[in-house]
Parts: structure tokens; C-alpha cells; sequence
């Protein structure tokens, strides 16, 4: 008896590849897979977008998990049940660190679970830590590819609006919510985490690592730095700032790992 389909994605065993990028926006789905032989896709499902190709020769996927973590899981669960087991996400975040600028990248060691998703499968305390074999791989070829990266503890949430905000001249934050919502407790909230020394910010990093620990699965994240938190003014956000390098980057640290 053949194995059922998955209930959202409908894919089944044999289609995807165990090695597979994921990134939040669909359109990067076909950037990530650009250069790959065989390349065709599979899934086009409401956030879900999915290339299948090879690489050197070594077979790969690239998915679109849309934003934020209960997305992502999703995808993850049925990619995992599929056979995938490793994981690289490729994406955009918000520089907490005064010393990033636009278009570094940063590889994730680690992220704090400030989403809801997570915390449904496991207690708060349990660590959200990226796999060593992956940060090792992505920090070997960023260094071999000559490109600036910092390495260390990603900010992983939930509520864009909320936990964002736009830096007065004066110092201050303002929110970014619908009629300036916004308790006091969500301003201190981006201090504490510049005080902890947190790099960078994004909405999918935590759910991932948090399931890829709990399953078995290896699983790490690089991002650009495509704007800062808290934002300067609206101009101050290029998506697309070396999103080519970070591409490349986990490209090259993915064949690493298939290679191993």
C-alpha cells in the first residue's frame, strides 16, 4: 500500500530530495535554484513554492514557507516526513547589533523563541540551537567566499508590527502599529535584546531549529541584514541587498554537508 499524501502540501515520499533550502517569500524560491540542472517545480500551494534540481550533481530543493513560524512548521513536518533531513534557511532580517550594516550576513548559532508555535511543541526553556555541522559549513564557505557575517543569537518572533518600531530623531521609538498600539513592555523588549547582545531578528528561525532539535534533523539559518530594528525611516530596507552572497553562501555550505 502506497504512503498517503501530505495533508497540505499533497506531496509523498520520493519527490523531495533530503537536502532543501527554505525561504519565507516564494519569489526566492526560483533565485535559490537558479543555477541547478533539472531544475522544476512541484508545489505552487497557497505560500508554498517548491523547486526541486541538482547542483554539482547533488540533488536539492527549495521551499517557500511564507511568514512566520506556524507556516513554517507546516512545511517542515511534511518535508521531514518526506525524508528531508537537512535544513538551511535563507532569508531577510533586522539588524539589532550597532555594528551591522545593510547587506551583512549573519549565520544563526542560536534563536530565542519569542514566537507561539514553538511553544507548542516543547517548553520554553528547551534551546533553539542550529546544528554545528551547518553553522561550521555556512561559516567556512562566507569566509571562503570573502563576504562580511557575524555568527551568533538570532531574535525569533512573532507580530512584525508589534515588536518593530521607527527610531525618533531624539532617541526615542515609536511604534509601528495600527494608532501607535503599543505597551511599554514591547519598547523595552528590543533594548533587552540589544543588551543580550542579539544580532539580528526575523519571524522563522526559531520554530525551525527548536523542530530540526526535537526530530533529529539538521537545520541552520543565514540572513541578510536588509534592515535595522529599530528602523531608522522607511527607506532604510533593501530586501535584496546581497541576497545573491547569502545564496551563494548556503549554497556552497549545502553541497559541503551532502558531500560529507
Amino acid at each position: 500500500m502506497s504512503e498517503p499524501a501530505q495533508p497540505i502540501t499533497g506531496l509523498r515520499r520520493g519527490q523531495v530530495p533530503p537536502h532543501a533550502f527554505l525561504c519565507g517569500d516564494p519569489a526566492r524560491v526560483p533565485r535559490i535554484a537558479g543555477g541547478w540542472s533539472d531544475a522544476r517545480e512541484i508545489l505552487n500551494l497557497r505560500e508554498y513554492r517548491i523547486v526541486v534540481g541538482k547542483s554539482d550533481g547533488v540533488a536539492l530543493a527549495a521551499a517557500s514557507t511564507g511568514i512566520g513560524a506556524p507556516s513554517t512548521a507546516v512545511l517542515v513536518e511534511e518535508l521531514a516526513k518526506l525524508g528531508v533531513r537537512t535544513f538551511i534557511r535563507v532569508g531577510n532580517s533586522g539588524g539589532l547589533a550597532p555594528d551591522l550594516a545593510l547587506g551583512d550576513l549573519v549565520i544563526t548559532t542560536g534563536a530565542v523563541r519569542d514566537d507561539g508555535t514553538s511553544k507548542s511543541y516543547v517548553v520554553s526553556e528547551y534551546p533553539a540551537v542550529a546544528h554545528h555541522e551547518v553553522v561550521a559549513a555556512l561559516e567556512g564557505e562566507a569566509r571562503a567566499q570573502g563576504v562580511r557575517f557575524r555568527s551568533g543569537v538570532t531574535w525569533s518572533l512573532d507580530a512584525f508590527y508589534a515588536r518593530n518600531a521607527v527610531l525618533n530623531a531624539d532617541g526615542s521609538l515609536a511604534p509601528m502599529t495600527y494608532e501607535g498600539y503599543w505597551p511599554s513592555h514591547l519598547a523595552a523588549r528590543i533594548r533587552d535584546m540589544q543588551q543580550a547582545r542579539v544580532l539580528n531578528c526575523e519571524m522563522e528561525s526559531g520554530v525551525l531549529l527548536t523542530l530540526a532539535g526535537l526530530y533529529g534533523l539538521r537545520a541552520g539559518a543565514i540572513c541578510v541584514v536588509s534592515d535595522r530594528t529599530p528602523w531608522p525611516g522607511p527607506a532604510e530596507i533593501e530586501i535584496d541587498k546581497n541576497m545573491d552572497a547569502c545564496i551563494a553562501v548556503a549554497t556552497r555550505a549545502m553541497l559541503r554537508l551532502a558531500r560529507a
